[in-house]
């Protein structure tokens, strides 16, 4: 096929479901307090989640829009022990880096109020983690091409991941050691692929604490012209 030549894309009409005012009003109000009551946990359960569960939450992510529909990611789920354990380790290394050496005094004072430090027993301890990997381009075929709004793609799919989650009545924690290059080599990704974000997924411990935390107001987040 000549390099110029275009393929259109087929359409098909859109199942579009009409709801009436208080329908929309209702299912806006409960997915507004399920997503209110969405937290990070740092304290996990050893309990197991369901196969299928995981299944149906990455398959709503990658439900997700992206830029030209080139899906520029992938979803790793670790399950080992073995694995998690090499994980732990390697991430702790970053941390410890941070918290002593790369991290600013502002951001360390930023960071004090929630008591975390450099060691992460939820890597270990969380029945699964899932690894999300950004593709800077598509090595799908015989050749290179490009991926577009990578970044926007990937954090609008992760998204979707945390609110299908959390729809599953699971806890999640979205982590971001930095730099997370152990994570490539770890799960021997390709060279096309970049970590973006390493999420422990489980049940909370029955003792889990979190912070009590504030949210801007609306009117301070949201302008209406």
């Amino acid at each position: 096929m000549d390099e110029n030549e275009y393929i259109f894309m087929k359409f098909k009409r859109y199942n579009y479901k009409k709801k009436n005012d208080q329908e929309m009003f209702e299912h806006s109000h409960n997915f507004m307090q399920l997503m209110l009551s969405r937290r990070s946990i740092r304290d996990f359960s050893s309990k197991a989640i369901p196969d299928i569960v995981i299944k149906n939450i990455l398959k709503t992510a990658i439900s997700s829009p992206s830029g030209a529909n080139k899906q520029p990611w992938s979803f790793v789920v670790v399950n080992s022990k073995g694995l998690k354990k090499k994980i732990r380790i390697a991430a702790e290394q970053e941390e410890k880096k941070f918290y002593e050496k790369r991290a600013t005094d502002e951001w360390l004072k930023d960071l004090n109020k929630f008591e975390t430090n450099w060691e992460k027993p939820f890597l270990e301890e969380a029945p699964a983690l899932i690894i999300v990997f950004r593709q800077s381009y598509d090595n799908s075929g015989s050749k290179k091409r490009k991926n577009y709004y990578v970044n926007e793609s990937v954090g609008i799919a992760s998204g979707f991941l945390l609110a299908a989650i959390q729809n599953a009545g699971l806890v999640c924690l979205t982590h971001t050691p930095s730099p997370m290059g152990f994570l490539e080599k770890i799960l021997e990704r390709p060279k096309n692929e970049k970590a973006y974000l390493l999420i422990p997924i489980g049940f909370p411990k029955k003792d889990a604490q979190v912070p009590v935390l504030d949210k801007k107001p609306y009117n301070e987040s949201v302008k209406v012209l």
